[in-house]
Parts: structure tokens; C-alpha cells; sequence
């Protein structure tokens, strides 16, 4: 990202350019998109980052179990798989043109990941 979306307000202590960039994103889709709409895709990435966490609960129990806890999870690792089947089972419930409006959305954010991180990663020997 630009060095402008890193910096911080003196006053504030905030990324006030970035909060702005986002705010003003946020607010043209509600103007924009219809709000039933907007609230499957919205529960879509909400889910989605859910199962992710749930996942990458037990995976660093097993993998990294030296790891200070900033919270606990009791029940690892039922309750994160618990978590992970309810969560996709209420993704399964939203329909089809969310799931192609998310996946197109989570191809984006892909693309412009690595594009950025072939570029831009300390471990690029090119450099």
C-alpha cells in the first residue's frame, strides 16, 4: 500500500487516511448496493473469517504450542470444529449469487495480495 494509508494522525494516534479510504468505501457501497445484498455478503466474509480462525486455532495448538495465549479456547478441538460446521453450514444457506459475488471478491483480494507481496516480501532475493 502507499506510504500515505500508513500514516498516523499526530493527534489522534490513527491511520486517518486509510479510515477515511475505508469509510468512504463502506458508504458508497451502502448507498449503492441493496442492503439485503450487502447483508449476505457481508455474512459471507463474516463466516468465512470465522472458519478461518476456528482452523488456525487448532493449528496452532498442534504446531505452535509454546505460543503465549492471548485468549483461551476451551474444548480444542471440538469447539473449533463445532464452530467450523456451524458456520459453513449457515454459509450452504446463502445463496448462489453470494457465494460467485464472494469468490470474485476473494480472487481480488488474491490477485492484489500476491501481486503486492511478490513484490514487496523481505524474503524477495531479487531485490
Amino acid at each position: 500500500m502507499p506510504k500515505l494509508f500508513s500514516r498516523v494522525h499526530e493527534k489522534f494516534r490513527t491511520p486517518f487516511a486509510s479510515t477515511w479510504l475505508i469509510g468512504l468505501v463502506a458508504g458508497l457501497m451502502g448507498a449503492l448496493v441493496p442492503l439485503d445484498e450487502l447483508a449476505e455478503l457481508v455474512n459471507m466474509g463474516t463466516l468465512a473469517a470465522f472458519i478461518l480462525i476456528s482452523v488456525a486455532v487448532v493449528v496452532l495448538r498442534k504446531t505452535r504450542p509454546d505460543l503465549e495465549r492471548k485468549f483461551r479456547c476451551s474444548g480444542v478441538p471440538y469447539i473449533p470444529a463445532l464452530a467450523v460446521l456451524f458456520c459453513g453450514y449457515l454459509m450452504i444457506q446463502l445463496p448462489g449469487q453470494t457465494w460467485l459475488r464472494f469468490l470474485i471478491w476473494l480472487v481480488i483480494g488474491f490477485v492484489l495480495y500476491f501481486a503486492y507481496a511478490r513484490r514487496n516480501s523481505n524474503m524477495n532475493q531479487s531485490k
